[in-house]
């Protein structure tokens, strides 16, 4: 309870001592004290740390006061010692760091930031104001200036000139006339933060709700306001946007690796009862779904009972939860033992963050008597106190282990909004006042991250946590997906916009409902989503509608069939994926990456929201249009492949393409490759002794690089170092048409002994005529059967060269052809 003690008297002191108007001329007083440079001026004092020669903290006080008191957006680093040179003026400070020249402003006092080269980046439009509890930052806005990033938006990628409010929820309303809620209102996972195209990014650390004028009044003026709390933001300096995510990450957390069977097919299920058809659950309808997955050739590896597993309680109903399990589930613990024979690697329920009664337990009586719920109004709540690591540990103890003990390993924390605000399926508003305000944003982040530490503990392994809301910082808990959205065409492209937004806000790790939520979809459009699933971060089939469900086998043959094709595409990606996920972790880089991610120079991604690079080489276009069979398709610099045909295209264009129902265009880099595996059934069901390589070449010297990583996939060694890696370049030279360079692997794991299999895609005019490994010439062959233990083999009617390598992964391969 210490911290929403804390909290208060910050709430309290800043209401009380706080002045209106703004931060005032700077007086006296300068002082030095490591990172930390000191300003007390007429109305207040302002602190700047350095984190690092490109990154440094704001922080204004109208009550002079510098309180630490929130501990979930921010990752707790520790930074080192930054050379910070200040040289102080009549009028300013001067401030210099290795990236950075800083100017202050002492009247009126306004902080400019520019480049070495003396480019101005952001500079302050006014001082710093305080309108009674809200807390203003008004910036200059550049002609050339566009910015992107404030999280899981499903509206628009470019911000300029336009306004947005940050505050987690849904929205309120039924605007339309099928479906839910207003896309535009959508704010299931809000980021304060954003990156500018001029080459920095601010990350405003606050948690009261925000309101963003991006040029919208004003177009030479942009600007952030919180309704209370801190005027505490972060200036990075990239330029580019890939070091900005990287900056931004390290401030809120890295993203940790999930176990690698994450990357496999999630599928969720309300166990043949959804709302209304409570009655018809049934732990043998779970056991039947497993069976059929298998019998259908569908490669899974997670399955999760959404709300209706437990008894409803007679005080919060469908919004809270009992931990009781339904009585129409005979053998809980049976089922999931049944579920783990057959090779699913983990299996999770839902649930709500409050208690209730049920039948049996009455841990929300239990929990009020303990003060471990949330007070609302003066009295015992029914929220869970996920803000008290006490209450956290006897939520799990005396209620989540209702579920963990019997074989659930891992939590869909639902309902992360209702925290202060109105709920979903109830009309309580819970907890209210201006502190219920202020923890609002930060309830998502506490109760995920109180579900992805108990169990990652109970486990004994990497955790894994399916969260709704969030807000920044949620990226630690480990992935969120997109909402209850319809199963309607106007929401599939905005889910898709959704899904770069949250990425170019630091989080990569991002699921949606495959074909929709709500409502039974039209198999073209389930068809198309389940595309565009199968190629997201996190791969993830649910729905609500009774008794479908979105299971493929309820969408006809074509579905049926397209649903399989792309799943197995997935787990042959599974190398290439993890190897993304673990980019992710140690450089916050997404890995469903918005066009402009890699092209803030190029005006023409700006606006391109249904195409993203998954990983570093391979673009995916979903078509968002019914009964669409061609789209256009922007191609950023350099020249690309099409995945499908082997066509070649010189980028920075746009391009009309066929995309036939089972199709979705995709385009690879030149000299990319893709690492796949063979079919799997689920995740590491095969000895891996054979990596398939389909390597499109370098042109005109465009030579690209990949790496391999390697580690045991469940436990939390990698983060001691105990992991692998391998190299792989593809160029080639005045002398060799292809070159494709494998180092051996490197590292303290020792993945199986490896063999790899090139696929190339050959674009010259002329056959190939001669292949070497290590510079020993390797026999040709007069088939892909034949290739064996070493050869080539060129199908000159697909123009694809085979390449089996003799080596494996214990030495440096190199192969080269002419």
């Amino acid at each position: 309870m210490r911290l929403i003690i804390l909290s208060s008297l910050f709430v309290l002191s800043t209401v009380l001592g706080g002045k209106a108007g703004d931060i005032g001329d700077y007086k006296s007083g300068f002082k030095k004290n490591g990172n930390e440079l000191y300003f007390s001026n007429t109305n207040g004092d302002v602190k700047l740390e350095f984190c690092t020669p490109g990154v440094f903290r704001v922080r204004y006080s109208w009550d002079r006061n510098f309180i630490d008191h929130e501990m979930y957006m921010l990752a707790g680093k520790k930074w080192d010692n930054v050379d910070v040179v200040v040289t102080e003026k009549a009028n300013a400070f001067d401030v210099s760091t290795a990236f950075l020249n800083i100017k202050i402003n002492k009247s009126p006092f306004r902080i400019e930031v520019s480049d070495k080269s003396g480019k101005v980046l952001n500079t302050d439009a006014k001082s710093p104001e305080r309108n009674g509890t809200s807390v203003i930052n008004q910036k200059q806005l550049f002609p050339d200036e566009h910015f992107f990033g404030f999280g899981e938006r499903m509206d628009f990628l470019d911000r300029r000139g336009k306004k947005l409010s940050l505050d987690v929820g849904r929205g309120k309303g039924l605007p339309h006339q099928i479906g839910a809620y207003d896309i535009l209102q959508a704010n299931y996972s809000p980021v304060t933060f954003f990156m500018s195209t001029r080459g920095y990014g601010i990350f405003f650390h606050n948690s009261f709700r925000t309101n963003w004028d991006m040029g919208y009044a004003d177009s030479e003026k942009y600007s952030y306001e919180a309704v209370d709390g801190d005027l505490d933001y972060f200036f990075m300096y990239g330029p580019g946007f890939l070091n900005l995510l990287d900056s931004y990450t390290d401030i809120t957390g890295k993203a940790p690796l999930m176990p690698k069977f994450a990357l496999g097919l999630h599928v969720g299920t309300y166990s043949g009862g959804t709302w209304g058809h409570e009655e018809m659950t049934s732990d043998q309808y779970v056991i039947e779904l497993g069976k059929r997955l298998r019998k259908e050739g569908i490669p899974t590896d997670i399955i999760w009972l959404d709300s209706t597993w437990r008894l409803f309680g007679d005080v919060g109903g469908k919004g809270a939860t009992s931990f009781e399990w339904r009585e129409t589930f005979k053998n809980p613990k049976g089922m999931f033992d049944a579920l783990y024979g057959m090779h699913y690697k983990m299996v999770g329920v839902h649930l709500r963050p409050r208690f209730d009664n049920a039948r049996k337990l009455n841990l929300l009586d239990q929990a009020q008597a303990k003060g471990y719920t949330y007070p609302e109004n003066g009295k015992p709540g029914e929220f869970v106190n996920f803000f008290d690591q006490k209450a956290v540990d006897w939520w799990f103890e005396h209620g989540v282990k209702h579920a963990a003990e019997v074989g659930a390993k891992f939590l869909k924390t639902d309902e992360g909004s209702a925290f202060g605000a109105l709920a979903n399926e109830s009309d309580k508003v819970g907890p209210t006042g201006k502190e219920a305000e202020r923890l609002h944003n930060l309830f998502p982040l506490a109760y995920a991250k109180g579900a992805y530490e108990s169990f990652q503990k109970f486990n004994n392994m990497r955790g894994l946590n399916h969260t709704r809301e969030g807000y920044s910082g949620i990226q630690k808990y480990p992935f969120i997906f997109a909402g209850d959205w319809p199963s309607e065409w106007q929401y599939f492209a905005p889910v898709i916009k959704a899904g770069l937004n949250i990425g170019l806000s630091g989080v990569s790790n991002w699921a949606h409902c495959m074909g929709g939520f709500e409502h039974v979809a039209d198999p073209e459009l389930y068809i198309r989503w389940v595309q565009f699933g199968m190629l997201s971060p996190v791969a993830t089939v649910f729905g609500m509608d009774h008794p479908g469900y979105k299971e493929p086998w309820n969408y006809g043959p074509d579905a049926f069939r397209n649903f399989k094709s792309y799943d197995a595409l997935r787990y042959r990606l599974q190398p290439y994926l993890y190897a993304v996920m673990y980019q992710n972790h140690i450089s916050g880089i997404p890995m469903m990456r918005a066009l402009v991610l890699e092209n803030q120079d190029d005006i023409n991604t700006y606006t391109v929201d249904d195409q993203y690079v998954l990983g570093e080489n391979l673009m995916v276009c979903p078509v968002v249009t019914k009964g669409a069979v061609t789209r256009s398709v922007y191609l950023p610099k350099g020249t690309w492949f099409d995945y499908w045909t082997g066509k070649k295209y010189e980028g920075r264009q746009y391009i009309h393409v066929v995309a036939p129902l089972d199709t979705i265009p995709m385009f690879v880099k030149a000299g990319g490759v893709l690492p796949m595996q063979p079919d799997m059934e689920y995740t590491d069901a095969k000895k891996l002794d054979k990596i398939t390589l389909d390597v499109f070449p370098s042109v005109d010297g465009q030579n690209r690089s990949f790496t391999l990583f390697d580690d045991d996939g469940i436990s939390l060694e990698y983060q001691k170092g105990k992991y692998a890696k391998t190299l792989i370049d593809v160029g080639n030279t005045p002398s060799t048409k292809v070159s494709i360079n494998i180092s051996k692997t490197t590292g303290d794991f020792k993945p199986t002994s490896r063999t790899y299999l090139a696929k190339v895609r050959w674009q010259d005019v002329n056959k190939p005529t001669e292949v070497t490994e290590n510079g020993k010439s390797v026999n040709k062959v007069t088939s892909h059967a034949t290739l064996g233990n070493g050869g080539w083999f060129y199908d000159e009617g697909n123009k694809v060269l085979w390449i089996q390598t003799i080596n494996n992964n214990a030495k440096n391969i190199v192969l080269t052809v002419k």
